[in-house]
């Protein structure tokens, strides 16, 4: 896979995009494809979530500008737009379309079905996937080599972050002609260069959600204490607890179930009371009867925020060794799309990687868990001497 974007060898200009789907993704991807200059078609299978979808993009433009955070027409964006119900004239003449239905595999994959027999060859197929198989999705076609995950951030009209996920078919060429239309839209791309589960930002945000939910459960910690330690101590803008009533526990959940992986109590029991964050207004904090997240900064005290870190520069490892992603496309990624102070790759240089790998072999050894089973690429970089800043290399090279 290319490092960066170069010029693409095909000399076919990406002017129409078809979007699929006109709920909250995509009637905002839709917005941004618009204020880009491209004419865009929104399409939904219900008319009346396609109306609204563009009711959404007329209010959200005007809003824009109204504030000054845009200064394009409101009007011109908008005469842009054409909605439709029928897939085929959508997608008849798209260079570009983007899928953005619900998460459901079996309609992901009927819909590429579909669009391979509607567009033209040279269209490229993106899905906007955030959980499923990309090399699933594209097996629906003939010609999986130019079906590639684009996936933007909610919402994608103010997020810059969009991943440009390959498939275990997608061709060079095609991930090289979605990075450059993702610049085209103003956003700042990241290379994901394998198929793999949660992509880049999702494995990282992973362990930062999940470890301390361990925690809790043992008995190790508390909601508020971890919570105050991840953002009072350690600069994130979200304690991990907060962050999970705000996207909504079950989403994790479900994440989780999905992939297979073990739920921690704390996090299964507030699912099986319907207690999923601020949407049913009680999570892991109370956002009816209570205050919301309550946590202070003195209550930080004790909280193991290495262990949760570790398991962060882990996953970082993992994609790294792995060449998912570079260094420098995780770190990107995870400041970006998440708003941490810093990538898991600097972080994991600066508290040094040998630190690193001794609390994730302690853990282990305390736990019997193998979610701290240490990432080859880690170890090889500690074996080497290649542990951050102070050793001058670790996932970075560093000037004397």
């Amino acid at each position: 896979m290319v490092e960066e974007a170069e010029d693409s060898d095909m000399d076919d200009k990406i002017e129409r995009v078809a979007v699929l789907g006109a709920g909250n993704m995509g009637h905002g991807i839709t917005e941004a494809a618009a204020i880009a200059g491209y004419d865009v078609v929104m399409r939904d299978v219900d008319e009346d979530v396609l109306a609204d979808g563009y009711e959404q993009i007329e209010w959200s433009i005007r809003k824009l500008v109204e504030k000054g955070e845009h200064d394009a027409d409101p009007d011109a964006v908008l005469d842009r737009i054409d909605t439709a119900t029928d897939l085929e004239r959508a997608v008849a003449d798209a260079d570009v379309v983007i899928e953005a239905v619900p998460e459901k595999l079996a309609l992901k994959r009927n819909v590429f079905t579909d669009l391979e027999e509607y567009t033209n060859e040279d269209a490229l197929l993106a899905t906007n996937t955030s959980s499923l198989s990309i090399t699933d999705i594209a097996a629906a076609t003939d010609t999986p080599e130019r079906v590639v995950g684009l996936h933007f951030f909610n919402p994608p009209v103010r997020m810059d972050l969009v991943e440009v996920v390959s498939g275990e078919q997608t061709s060079d060429d095609t991930a090289q002609r979605t990075y450059e239309f993702a610049e085209s839209l103003g956003k700042t791309p990241i290379y994901v260069r394998k198929d793999v589960n949660g992509f880049v930002v999702n494995s990282v945000l992973g362990p930062f959600v999940e470890e301390p939910a361990w925690m809790v459960s043992a008995d190790e910690a508390t909601v508020e204490q971890a919570d105050a330690a991840m953002v009072h101590e350690r600069g994130y803008p979200m304690g991990p607890f907060e962050l999970s009533d705000l996207t909504g526990i079950d989403v994790g959940y479900h994440i989780r179930e999905e992939a297979g992986k073990p739920i921690p109590p704390v996090m299964e029991e507030r699912v099986e009371a319907g207690d999923l964050g601020r949407k049913t207004g009680r999570g892991y904090y109370d956002y009816e009867d209570g205050e919301g997240a309550t946590y202070e900064p003195e209550d930080a005290e004790g909280f193991d925020w290495l262990r949760v870190e570790a398991r962060m520069v882990n996953e970082a490892a993992k994609l790294v060794g792995g060449d998912v992603a570079t260094p420098e496309a995780v770190d990107t990624g995870m400041r970006l799309g998440t708003g941490f102070p810093e990538g898991p790759c600097s972080r994991g240089d600066d508290l040094g990687l040998d630190a690193v790998l001794e609390k994730l072999r302690d853990s282990r050894a305390a736990t019997g868990s193998d979610r701290f089973e240490p990432a080859d690429y880690l170890v090889d970089l500690v074996e080497a001497g290649k542990t951050g800043v102070d050793a001058g290399e670790g996932f970075y090279e560093y000037d004397e």
